[in-house]
């Protein structure tokens, strides 16, 4: 059965709102490798509708000489959007059904992990269904003061442990944690 695990880059107030405005001076070979390996232990890549066109505008143009760029292009794509109606970026497919019913067929099909990257709406709708298995933040030294959070209101509120953590030398946490169900 394969693992949903997704990895966000968050600040140290919780803001995960566009971090490619506020993560890259932090971004070293540390992060590099937690970054890469989300990847490579992967086999899909589930994303929001606006981390998809991010990532969409801006992964197919890169070549074989930026590190795996050409597996994130190649790898399947599955985009959670209610807006969207079309996707241009090569073997990116759109869920139109329900998305819980659509990740728990995936969840029990042989392969690797799915992934997520960034999409924090996405992510805590999967966690809302219990259906996410790892979460990874990495909690970037800066407060931001404002910006949307991964845990908004009370609805929220869920129980986790603790199964990995380290501190890079920028003083980024690298944090994995498993959502406790039903506690």
């Amino acid at each position: 059965m394969r693992k949903l695990v997704s990895q966000l880059f968050v600040s140290l107030d919780g803001v995960v709102e566009s971090p490619e405005r506020w993560h890259l001076g932090y971004y070293n070979e540390e992060m590099q490798a937690a970054v890469d390996s989300q990847i490579v232990e992967a086999d899909i890549l589930l994303l929001g509708r606006t981390t998809y066109e991010v990532f969409a505008a801006s992964w197919p143009t890169r070549g074989s000489d930026v590190p795996l760029a050409d597996r994130i292009n190649s790898m399947p794509k599955l985009v959670a959007s209610t807006t969207l109606d079309r996707l241009h970026w090569q073997n990116s497919t759109l869920i139109r059904g329900n998305l819980a019913e659509e990740i728990t067929r995936l969840k029990q099909q042989p392969g690797r992990h799915i992934t997520i990257s960034g999409s924090p709406t996405l992510v805590r709708s999967l966690l809302r269904d219990h259906l996410l298995d790892e979460l990874q933040l990495l909690v970037h030294p800066v407060a931001l003061g404002s910006g949307s959070r991964l845990f908004q209101d009370d609805r929220d509120h869920q129980p986790f442990e603790l199964i990995d953590a380290t501190t890079f030398k920028t003083g980024v946490l690298y944090l994995a944690y498993r959502p406790l169900v039903g506690e």
